[in-house]
């Protein structure tokens, strides 16, 4: 049975690879699980001048794999009659007339979804001829992907410009990482149980590590990798994401602004970077020759598109603190990496030792206790401790508590996107960020961007299948602690 109002669901980018891989799937599977309301539809825009007949046919080669259905199923059939194609061009102001001759009949009370899947670049002057023709009423929500900016100064640019044209609670800026549905059990766990609550603080919390990795390289990304690196493409936001959901505090309720307000503490109390502090809490890498999946790969500097002498970093490791009562004196570790060891994407909670070595655990034992929340490639928990060995004498064992979250609901579980399409189509504002907290991100990661912009020096270089340079081990080492898979 439908869930949302009846949309028209405009596709900026329509023809690109993050239509085809993850927004028209994301579409069909709502589609077929009969969320969409009838009357929805899906209007994709490209450069490139064709028919409906043409675009379809490249849905079919390019979208329908993602979805694994033939293509005589009839929810597939069924779907594509949702889609239509308009040849814009998102710098021409003629094109944008055409658009709104399209949708002129729409009545008001009909929702407008503009998902702006292009440039960064493109935001701006797009969402101006929205306006100029009159697509930015109440009922419009437009989407911003990320990148939104290189730095602090363009994104408050980019942000700027959109606000002239559209209010702060039509605009949704996208995080898919918000929309995986472990993180959203882990405001669950959090906040809908008394047996954590107590325990998440510093008096029993030693340190946090938060890991997104990646077993792929850069593929035919290389000219947008030079401009972004790991520390723009991954830590600024899907990374400093999840920081803030393991850290905030209880919200007042689940409105979408009391979400974000927690969230936004949390990056204002983490601790500023200073200049000499980000050779001594960050270490940037870059991968080199080795092997992925048992076969050989190139180095970065190799890539198609990538410079020979490039010093953009593939791989990035941050010491992170938050000042405030909760979290003081508690490092966050994060890291992100390409043709790293394993792609997962995981968060270890470390709880501290028991005050007394009762039992005479060696040292390595003693810190055991920990949470490990696993975001992909499966979902699951697991909670490490330890327990009486069998036999005869009291010697104790590492053992956990497993929990697949695949296996706790016979319901079907919402990709990430999916789930996100549908929060803007209901307009719900929960799991996408605020100007103000994107502002804050920034200015946290700013002052390492300008400290690595003037290092000459090269990133630290690491083998294509490994966790990356020793330089991020010896970052946990002076904390007395090692990463979670080298324990």
């Amino acid at each position: 049975m439908s869930t949302t109002p009846a949309f028209d669901m405009v596709l900026f980018g329509g023809t690109g690879d993050l239509a085809m891989r993850k927004i028209l799937p994301a579409l069909f599977e709502a589609h077929r699980d009969g969320t969409l309301h009838p009357d929805g539809r899906i209007l994709a825009l490209g450069r490139a001048a064709g028919a409906r007949d043409d675009y379809l046919a490249q849905v079919e080669r390019q979208s329908r794999a993602h979805v694994r259905v033939a293509a005589d199923d009839p929810h597939w059939q069924d779907f594509l009659r949702r889609i239509d194609f308009l040849q814009l061009d998102a710098e021409k102001a003629e094109d944008f007339r055409s658009l709104a001759a399209r949708l002129r009949d729409v009545p008001q009370q009909r929702v407008v979804v503009c998902y702006l899947a292009t440039a960064p670049r493109l935001f701006a002057p797009i969402c101006a001829q929205l306006a100029a023709c009159g697509l930015n009423h109440d009922n419009v929500r437009v989407v911003l992907e990320k990148p939104l900016g290189n730095d602090l100064r363009s994104s408050e640019e980019i942000n700027a410009e959109v606000a002239r044209h559209f209010q702060e609670q039509q605009i949704y800026r996208i995080d898919h990482y918000l929309g995986k549905e472990s993180v959203q059990n882990l405001m669950a766990i959090r906040f809908g149980n008394v047996l954590f609550e107590p325990l998440w603080r510093r008096e029993w919390i030693d340190h946090v590590q938060i890991t997104i990795a990646e077993d792929l390289g850069v593929e035919s990304r290389g000219e947008f990798y030079e401009k972004t690196g790991a520390l723009r493409d991954m830590l600024q936001n899907h990374l400093l994401q999840l920081l803030c959901m393991v850290a905030m505090e209880p919200p007042a309720s689940l409105d979408a602004d009391a979400i974000r307000d927690e969230k936004l503490k949390v990056l204002k109390a983490l601790k500023p970077m200073r200049e000499d502090d980000v050779p001594r809490c960050t270490v940037r890498g870059q991968y080199r020759a080795g092997a992925s999946g048992g076969k050989p790969v190139v180095g970065y500097r190799q890539e198609s598109d990538v410079s020979p002498n490039s010093r953009t970093e593939t791989f990035v490791a941050v010491r992170a603190e938050i000042a405030n009562w909760r979290w003081s004196g508690v490092p966050f570790f994060l890291r992100t990496g390409k043709r790293l060891a394993d792609r997962l994407a995981e968060i270890v909670i470390n709880f501290r030792p028991v005050p007394l070595n009762l039992f005479g655990m060696p040292a390595s034992l003693q810190g055991v206790n920990r949470m490990v929340i696993r975001l992909q490639p499966e979902e699951r928990i697991s909670l490490h401790f330890l327990a009486k060995q069998a036999g005869d004498g009291m010697r104790l064992q590492p053992t956990s508590l497993d929990l697949d979250l695949l296996s706790t609901s016979s319901g079907r579980r919402a990709d990430a996107y999916e789930r996100l399409l549908l929060d803007v189509i209901r307009g719900q504002l929960g799991l996408f960020m605020r100007r103000d907290e994107l502002t804050a991100a920034w200015r946290w990661v700013e002052p390492i961007l300008e400290a690595w912009a003037a290092d000459t020096s090269e990133p630290r270089s690491y083998t294509a299948g490994t966790w990356g340079p020793a330089a991020s081990s010896a970052l946990l080492s002076r904390d007395g602690v090692a990463w979670h898979e080298e324990l």
